[in-house]
């Protein structure tokens, strides 16, 4: 649990302090009326049987009837007075949770993303549940004590010591089922994470025979979450069995203790109270039994709470800023370096390169050289761990990308498309807009391909793209890259899945996207798409070694010894732009293995 006391979770459950009081005041009503059966016992036996009026023991009936009506309907009141408080909880954080899931997947959390959803649902769960108002009715429950100790001080002393009881035996449920439940929720999730990765690739896991071993791997993380969850059942099963023993054999011994103070002259009420102390009793100790038997739900509230913190801390929400134009494209790269998020490890090293707007950059190098890396800071969703990349001068990774995305197109190398039609997958899940989502199939040579399906545009894509080969698959990741004219896009292995007729489209799209005065960023092994190319970045090893006018890297790089001139520089650069690279020669003895 989080050692702050003022968090965004914290803050959002007091803010919601009015609903939670009018519940409380509920609970004090309900507790209240808890009492109506003692006190129609008490007068029965008092009033009606030494009087024999009928007419007594009718009113006595119908105020009984009206109070057990109220008490239905107060109890229905409270429910949803703790329902409402759970939906204003979620309309407060859950857009924020969501955003902070998202971007724990991207910045070295993933452990808390996988599970915030979950968390927040548990938190925003229990509001609402019969273990919140077992909790809310304990104060009440205190009170009834009270009334005991103005029946009998000794009954009343009896029923504190029994309350006392029940607390230490919550207390030491909370000590010992605590821990294995937590470990079974863990292992629980990494179970259900490690079956989910083995269904994703359930074509490779079927066609190489390891469905056998993967199998008794997700079984031996099931026997042990089995075996955890088992421990904490039993610890908490004795401890429920225990609490429920003292719950009846309080009210028993109460009974017992009031005739024995009525037979040696110390009682001096009637003996109808001693009865009704004994119900009372009763009613007193059931919300800590309630309480004691749903501790699971509690315990899990309590982790949930606390990983739901810990994740907002770490991924804090932005800060407003003031609305930038959109950007014409001008794209700058100062000195920057990247290491993966969470980790310490530098594997792309001082890249510095400016690319005026409407030019075309192609990324060559081999394999583990930082190209894809290189992409994910391009487009701002990784961090720079030094340096900046700008866009028209702002340092893009801080601009606001709801604000941002619009302008920007991103193709990566593992193509995911979303469960929904063709047309919401272009349309990046927006309000669809037909003409531009025609228009980008269209830019993505999609468009007759998209016509021949029964169903055209509105052809549902299940999730991963299943139901597409994977060029095409590919071509409609580039149709959502190029979907509403961005101004910066960034393709990465863009035709690794094309066939001929699909290359030719893709050169088509790139010849569009610079007539329209696109910045654009590909990321290649082919050599089919360098001619498009007005400037050229080799990285070997995450350093730059060669970078310049595409056609002098390409002379460069078929003779070693001949460096690529200086990159030009922007027509309309910002006040301070970055600086082009001075000429890098190709290390000695290394080669860049390009595909034709």
């Amino acid at each position: 649990m989080s050692n702050e006391k003022n968090t965004e979770i914290r803050n959002a459950l007091r803010g919601r302090k009015p609903l939670f009081s009018r519940a409380i005041v509920f609970s004090i009503v309900i507790g209240a009326l808890m009492l109506s059966p003692s006190f129609y016992m008490l007068e029965v036996y008092d009033r009606v049987v030494n009087s024999r009026s009928m007419m007594t023991l009718g009113m006595l009936t119908l105020l009984l009837a009206l109070a057990y009506f109220v008490l239905e309907f107060l109890q229905w009141a409270r429910m949803g007075t703790l329902r409402q408080a759970a939906e204003q909880f979620d309309d407060e954080l859950g857009m924020r949770v969501y955003e902070a899931v998202f971007n724990a997947n991207l910045s070295g959390a993933r452990d808390l993303g996988l599970r915030g959803l979950r968390d927040f649902a548990s938190v925003r769960d229990f509001i609402c549940s019969a273990s919140a108002a077992a909790l809310m009715d304990i104060p009440m429950a205190l009170l009834l004590v009270g009334v005991i100790f103005w029946i009998d001080p000794t009954l009343g002393w009896f029923s504190l010591v029994s309350a006392c009881i029940q607390a230490f035996i919550a207390g030491f449920n909370k000590r010992a089922s605590g821990p294995p439940l937590a470990k079974a929720n863990g292992a629980g999730a990494q179970a259900q994470n490690f079956a989910r990765t083995a269904l994703r690739n359930g074509e490779v896991v079927q066609a190489m025979g390891m469905a056998e071993g993967l199998r008794l791997r997700w079984l031996k993380m099931q026997e042990y979450m089995l075996i955890q969850q088992a421990e904490a059942s039993d610890q908490g099963g004795i401890y429920s069995t225990l609490s429920k023993y003292v719950q009846l054999i309080s009210s028993s011994l109460m009974l017992g203790l009031g005739s024995w103070l009525v037979l040696i002259g110390a009682f001096q009420g009637s003996t109808g109270l001693v009865l009704m102390a004994s119900i009372i009793a009763g009613r007193a100790l059931a919300p800590l039994v309630q309480v004691i038997s749903g501790w699971r739900n509690v315990a899990n509230m309590q982790e949930a709470l606390g990983r739901l913190e810990t994740l907002l801390e770490k991924i804090p929400a932005r800060a407003p800023s003031l609305p930038l134009p959109p950007p014409k494209g001008l794209l700058q790269v100062e000195q920057a370096s990247a290491a993966a998020p969470g980790s310490n490890v530098i594997f792309l090293q001082n890249i510095s390169l400016v690319v005026p707007p409407g030019k075309m950059l192609a990324v060559v190098g081999p394999s583990a050289s930082g190209k894809t890396s290189l992409a994910h800071l391009l487009i701002g969703v990784w961090p720079c761990a030094s340096g900046k990349v700008r866009l028209d001068g702002v340092d893009i990774f801080s601009w606001n990308k709801q604000e941002l995305g619009p302008n920007v197109g991103y193709l990566p190398q593992d193509v995911a498309l979303f469960e929904g039609s063709i047309a919401e997958n272009i349309a990046r899940f927006a309000e669809p807009d037909q003409e531009k989502i025609e228009a980008a199939a269209r830019l993505a040579g999609l468009h007759d391909y998209i016509l021949s399906l029964p169903q055209g545009y509105d052809t549902e894509v299940a999730a991963e793209g299943v139901v597409l080969s994977g060029g095409t698959r590919q071509r409609v990741g580039l149709a959502r890259a190029v979907y509403g004219n961005p101004r910066f896009v960034v393709l990465d292995e863009p035709n690794s899945s094309l066939d001929d007729a699909g290359e030719a489209a893709l050169m088509t799209t790139l010849a569009s996207l610079r007539a329209a005065g696109t910045t654009v960023v590909v990321i290649t092994h082919r050599t089919s798409l360098l001619g498009a190319a007005d400037l050229m970045l080799v990285l070997v090893d995450g350093e730059a070694k060669l970078f310049g006018p595409a056609k002098e890297v390409l002379a460069a790089l078929k003779n070693p010894g001949q460096a690529p001139g200086r990159a030009p520089a922007p027509a309309h650069a910002a006040p301070t732009p970055a600086p082009a690279p001075a000429p890098v020669r190709q290390a000695p003895g290394s080669t860049i293995a390009i595909r034709a």
